[in-house]
């Protein structure tokens, strides 16, 4: 009796369950019936465009569970990736440097040759990089011997590049100690390649034809410019003997330097430079924009110096601009200071000139120096820099912006500073090789004694007897052949009509008579006397 209860409460549940599901199964019919009565009320471009999303979302669900997730870049290449992009950055302030040059240089000279000055300072970058690409970077980085490259040139050659030490197999291994794309090194040198071109055309500006100096850039960034490169850059022989030049006070300012004193001598004086042995000054047409010009490269050093570093380190390249800021910070001052003991004014031209002076002056030891150190460093240059620039006009070299003064005077003076003053191997967290093992330069005053010292002389020697040899042959045959200057008629009336036939103010009175010069200062020629 209990077993027949039983079988009758399990066929009554089967009933309700077979009841339910059959409801359950009217009601989805009924719900599927509804939408697809939906479906068919929709016009034929909605019907498509359901079809196609039912697709898509079908493909995206079959992607998502078919796909592995993606690995992420490895420590490695995340840091070569921020190197990378630290040494590109630096690389546009540096180029932004060439609109300094501009604007100083233009500032300084008068307005007749505005046109000229800037024409030469935009052009010279163009044909640098010319010059750079197809020789002067293989001269400079490519493999050979310790006084030239060999190989390299048109960046061509083997190169695993950001491969680093060791692990580095290619043409320039001068360079293997940075671990960034070749393109990336190419691109940081080829902009103070450029700017060793650019300190000549200050040096030379007002007097000097356009095509000789298109040539002569082409031959400095070329040729001469280079192969003092690899004497110290290049793993050369200078930086065998222990030559040490962080950012360039010799390898860049001092040989734009010697090619510009050498430049200006082979040129001569500006008419009127000189009249009755006395020096007269041809003062620059607009200071707001020299001032203007000296704020931009000192903006621009914020990429030379710390972006040596060629690497996106935290320590080293907060010190470096701490230590290239103080210098033209003091080297301001101090100029603005004896200027004013020594001339009776403080001269707006020798306060910009200071700021540079003590920049270039800590460039080569910015790395491997305190900030007590760099304060010494640009104050010394600042007051060089005042005395310099009448000390060539004495002796008759005429340079209208100091370029020579700035740029060769406070070169070698920064060069011998890291002599003076470097800390010692291992003295920053950065001052270590590949290996971790200590290097870098022992100072003279910080207990290194006379070892660093000597080759920083030495290097100033073959550097400046180098670049003087090689710019004293391109200026002669230049000389020689296309002849250098322009004559008097085009130099008393601007290069801007002579040689661009342009003015760079239309409409405003320029000078354009030669009234202010006695005839003898102009009828005998390019050769005039030496002013003592």
């Amino acid at each position: 009796m209990l077993k027949l209860k039983q079988r009758q409460k399990l066929k009554a549940k089967s009933r309700h369950r077979t009841a339910k599901g059959h409801f359950k199964s009217l009601k989805s019919q009924s719900n599927i019936e509804w939408l697809a009565l939906a479906i068919k009320r929709l016009s034929p471009n909605w019907q498509a465009s359901l079809a196609l999303a039912a697709l898509i979302v079908l493909g995206w669900s079959y992607a998502a569970f078919a796909q592995a997730p993606a690995a992420g870049p490895t420590t490695a290449e995340l840091k070569v990736a921020i190197d990378t992009l630290w040494v590109a950055i630096a690389a546009f302030l540096v180029f932004f440097m060439n609109a300094g040059f501009c604007m100083l240089e233009t500032g300084f000279c008068r307005q007749k040759n505005a046109v000229n000055v800037l024409a030469k300072n935009l052009i010279v970058f163009a044909l640098s990089t010319l010059a750079f690409w197809a020789i002067g970077f293989g001269l400079m980085f490519g493999d050979g011997n310790d006084f030239i490259g060999l190989s390299g040139f048109f960046l061509g050659g083997a190169d695993n590049s950001p491969a680093i030490g060791e692990a580095y197999k290619g043409v320039f291994s001068a360079l293997s100690w940075t671990g960034v794309p070749l393109a990336a090194k190419f691109l940081f040198q080829l902009v103070f390649a450029g700017t060793a071109a650019t300190i000549v055309s200050g040096a030379v500006a007002e007097r000097i034809k356009f095509v000789d100096f298109l040539i002569f850039s082409l031959l400095l960034v070329g040729i001469a410019y280079p192969i003092t490169g690899h004497w110290i850059w290049g793993a050369g022989w200078l930086a065998d003997m222990g030559f040490w030049d962080f950012a360039g006070s010799t390898v860049v300012h001092s040989v734009g330097g010697w090619a510009a004193l050498m430049g200006a001598a082979f040129l001569g004086p500006r008419i009127g430079k000189y009249q009755d042995k006395k020096v007269v000054a041809l003062p620059g047409h607009n200071m707001s924009i020299a001032t203007l010009g000296c704020l931009i490269l000192w903006l621009g050093w914020f990429g030379f110096n710390p972006g040596s570093v060629m690497a996106a380190d935290p320590g080293a390249i907060t010190h470096i601009a701490v230590t290239t800021n103080m210098a033209g910070a003091i080297g301001g001052i101090a100029a603005t200071i004896a200027a004013w003991l020594y001339l009776g004014k403080p001269d707006l031209s020798m306060i910009i000139n200071g700021i540079l002076a003590g920049l270039v002056g800590v460039t080569a030891s910015c790395a491997y120096i305190n900030v007590g150190s760099s304060v010494i460093i640009g104050l010394v240059a600042g007051v060089l820099v005042v005395f310099s620039v009448p000390f060539f006009d004495r002796i008759g070299i005429d340079d209208p912006v100091g370029a020579t003064s700035v740029h060769l005077v406070c070169g070698i003076w920064g060069t011998l500073a890291v002599g003076l003053f470097a800390v010692g191997p291992g003295g920053y967290p950065w001052m270590v090789d590949l290996a971790g093992k200590p290097v870098g330069p022992h100072g003279l005053f910080f207990g290194g004694g006379f070892g660093t010292l000597i080759p920083q002389i030495v290097g100033i020697l073959a550097v400046g007897g180098i670049t003087v040899l090689l710019s004293s042959i391109f200026w002669l045959v230049l000389k020689a052949t296309l002849g250098i200057r322009v004559s008097q008629q085009e130099e008393l009336e601007g290069l801007d009509i002579g040689e661009h036939g342009m003015e760079a103010y239309s409409g405003f009175l320029t000078e354009g008579s030669a009234d202010r010069f006695s005839d003898d200062l102009i009828s005998p020629g390019r050769d005039l006397p030496n002013p003592l």
